[in-house]
This record gives C-alpha cells, sequence and structure tokens, in this order.
C-alpha cells in the first residue's frame, strides 16, 4: 500500500530519477513532471498529496507554479516542498511567500528530503538497517 502520492518536478531528468528511486524505495507513489505547465496538468489529473517543486523550470518557474497551486481551492492544501540550486535568503523568502512548505536547496540529501516528506504527511520515519 502506498504511503501517499508525490509529483516530482524537475527539468533535469536526472534528479527525477533519483527522487523517483529514492521516494518509491520508501513506498510513495511517484508521478513526474519536467516543466511548470505539465505540472499544473498533473495536478488536476492526478491530485498528488505532496508536491516537490524545482523553481528554475522551462514554461512556468517553481513560484508560478507554486503560487497557482496555493491559489487553487482545490490544491491549497498539498503541501509543496520548492527544491532548487537558488539558496539565497531572498529566493527563499520569496518561496515561502508563494505559499511554499518547505525549501530546500541543492545539493540535497535524499534521505533528508524523504524525511521532510515523511514529517508533512504525517508518516514515521522507518529506520533502515544499516549494512
Amino acid at each position: 500500500m502506498s504511503k501517499g502520492k508525490v509529483l516530482v518536478v524537475d527539468d533535469e531528468i536526472y534528479i527525477v530519477h533519483i527522487l523517483d528511486f529514492s521516494l518509491g524505495m520508501e513506498g510513495y507513489e511517484v508521478i513526474t513532471a519536467l516543466d511548470g505547465e505539465q505540472a499544473l496538468e498533473r495536478m488536476k489529473s492526478e491530485r498528488p498529496d505532496l508536491v516537490v517543486l524545482d523553481i528554475m523550470m522551462p514554461k512556468l518557474d517553481g513560484y508560478e507554479v507554486c503560487k497557482a497551486i496555493k491559489s487553487n481551492p482545490a490544491t491549497k492544501q498539498t503541501p509543496v516542498i520548492l527544491l532548487s540550486a537558488k539558496g539565497r535568503n531572498v529566493d527563499q523568502k520569496l518561496g515561502f511567500d508563494v505559499g511554499a512548505d518547505d525549501y530546500i536547496t541543492k545539493p540535497f540529501s535524499p534521505r533528508k528530503l524523504v524525511e521532510r516528506i515523511n514529517q508533512l504527511l504525517g508518516q514515521q520515519v522507518t529506520e533502515r538497517p544499516t549494512p
């Protein structure tokens, strides 16, 4: 049984693959989009429980997508984590101003991202045995 559905949005395909694998191993169903327009289409058709969203993308950037998600009554409760190489305080402030629930800078630890997702979705962090 899935722990929840996560929409991963990034134009860097290797990031999408890393997150697809990491979140899939944690029991999440992962759906993906490679730009902001696809992300909004996926929001309507798939109704994810949480969104991991890059900022610098073609068509619509992550700030615009986050603002659209949070201004739509049907999706405004969906947690959004912005994941970006933009690490300045002003960038993070803008992210929270458009409604993001969390902001993580690249490079990032997939494990840390999973912990944040678990927290936002109210899931217990699963401990993995050390090899």
